[in-house]
């Protein structure tokens, strides 16, 4: 019992002793790190301190820089404004001394000016004085001769002007009469040199355009492709086309007949591709007419605009350009349109530059005066083609000049410009020419377009095609809208129209054609 108590004394002492042991070490050792805190903590402080007066020493510079140059820009500022000031006090120096000088100069003016406003006054009181002495001398002469003559002032005057204006009657007669002589023989002499002069300056070709075109063929083997079995290649073509198709014995040529020339060309391109395909039968030649119908509304727009560029004639409107290049395939009294119409256009410009004009529009005026021969299926034909081409012109916003000229040359309205006079001239000069027209022929074709005219009255009519010559008036009517009790009543009722309206040697067959088709395609 005794030992155990010792042990734990023992050890409880030990404890104490370790725990006393620890302490103190564990003062040495804080008291060192305070120690090495302290020194780190003076090192810092130093080193801060030594930082901040450098940077104040820094910071004061600056501010030093700073104040130097504020003040300079100051001082700067300030004496700009000094010598402004300066330049104004200068300026005002200089101006006063000028208006002194201009007030010394206008007090001598006014001087001079009084003085000589006072001489005229007085110049002027003697010139009053001077005239009536004159006006009282004056008087007194005439008193004088009134009392010689015998007359008095009013009479003498009476008959000297009207011995005056009798002479003067007389001398101014004579003058005008021999103006008026003089000027009818200069403006006779001037006309036939201006005609005379724009008639040599042009040279065109004298060509009429004939209803028949030839088309030449490689054999006579050919034709019976042409023809096709039972004919049916060769109807295909006139009804597609309205031309009459003439195979004879001729040797290696077809002929193509009919009086427009439009629809002759279209037959002439589509029989050429046709040949040289080697496909003919009744559907291809439908598609070909139909290909070079396009075609042909294409080369008319590419003449239109090739002579509008080779006569210098610029915005033109491009239904006009269509109906020029369509003038190509018309004729007027058998004479080409297109030729004419440049031909007019030409010598309309030379006596326009010759009389001091303008020839751009001289010009114009002269290719556009027949534009009224070329119209569509829609226009009035009973309106002249003048004012037809007048009412296109004003439609299609042409000047009053050109529309008035296109309108006057045919003296249906009157002329309201230079233009119009000339134009009519340059018609009259371009048709005058020999061989230029034939007035057979015109009225040859003027038939067969009446024919067709009153196939198209009648309703239900598709096509209508004069053939052999005028003897023959063919008429493709719709199907839907003409039965065949109908086609039949149709021809009697256009012959007995053609009978009654129209005047004609020999007969006109009227052939009424009603065709039906089924077509269907397969996909």
């Amino acid at each position: 019992m005794d030992n155990t108590i010792v042990i734990v004394g023992g050890i409880l002492l030990g404890i104490i002793i370790g725990f006393i042991v620890a302490k103190v070490l564990e003062r040495n050792n804080a008291s060192k790190v305070i120690k090495s805190a302290k020194k780190s903590a003076s090192a810092i402080l130093k080193e801060a301190k030594s930082e901040g007066e450098s940077i104040k020493k820094d910071k004061i510079l600056q501010a030093k820089e700073k104040f130097i140059e504020l003040k300079s820009e100051h001082e700067k500022v300030i004496n700009s404004r000094d010598k402004k000031m300066a330049d104004a006090e200068k300026r005002t120096r200089d101006k006063e001394s000028q208006l002194s000088g201009e007030l010394s100069k206008s007090k001598k003016l006014n001087d001079g000016l009084e003085e000589k406003v006072k001489d005229y006054n007085h110049r002027l009181e003697v010139i009053e004085k001077k005239q009536e002495e004159v006006d009282r001398l004056h008087r007194s002469q005439i008193e004088q001769l009134e009392v010689i003559s015998s007359l008095s002032a009013e009479d003498a005057k009476a008959q000297l002007v009207e011995s005056l204006k009798g002479e003067a009657k007389n001398d101014a007669m004579a003058y005008i009469q021999s103006t008026i002589e003089e000027s009818k023989l200069t403006a006779q002499q001037e006309a036939k040199k201006i005609i005379i002069n724009t008639i040599q300056r042009i040279g065109t070709e004298e060509a009429v355009d004939n209803c028949v075109s030839v088309f030449n063929i490689e054999s006579d083997d050919v034709k019976g492709r042409i023809i096709g079995r039972e004919g049916r290649n060769i109807r295909a073509i006139e009804a597609a086309t309205g031309v009459e198709i003439i195979v004879d014995d001729t040797p290696e040529a077809i002929i193509l007949s009919c009086f427009d020339s439009v629809r002759r060309e279209i037959a002439r391109l589509s029989l050429h591709k046709l040949v040289t395909d080697g496909r003919i039968h009744p559907a291809r030649i439908e598609e070909v007419v139909q290909k070079t119908t396009k075609q042909i509304e294409q080369e008319i727009i590419e003449v239109g605009k090739r002579t509008i560029i080779d006569l210098g004639i610029h915005n033109l409107h491009p239904e006009l350009i269509k109906m020029v290049g369509r003038m190509k395939y018309r004729s007027s009294y058998g004479q080409n349109l297109l030729q004419h119409s440049r031909e007019v256009a030409k010598l309309c410009g030379i006596m326009a530059a010759e009389l001091g004009l303008n020839p751009k529009m001289a010009k114009r005026a002269g290719l556009l005066h027949d534009i009224g021969k070329v119209p569509d299926a829609e226009a009035d034909m009973e309106t002249p083609h003048a004012i037809l081409g007048m009412q296109w012109a004003e439609k299609f916003g042409e000047k009053d000049d050109v529309c008035n000229a296109i309108g006057a040359h045919h003296d249906e309205i009157e002329m309201k410009s230079l233009l119009a006079p000339i134009v009519q001239v340059c018609d009259a000069i371009s048709g005058a020419r020999p061989g230029a027209r034939r007035q057979v022929l015109d009225s040859y074709i003027q038939r067969l377009k009446d024919l067709e005219d009153i196939a198209f009255g009648f309703g239900g009519v598709k096509k209508a095609y004069a053939i052999q010559a005028g003897r023959e008036l063919r008429v493709i009517v719709e199907s839907e809208k003409v039965d065949d009790q109908k086609a039949a009543d149709l021809s009697f009722s256009i012959s007995q129209k053609i009978q009654t309206d129209m005047t004609y040697p020999g007969q006109v067959k009227v052939t009424v054609i009603r065709e039906t088709r089924a077509v269907n395609i397969a996909k």
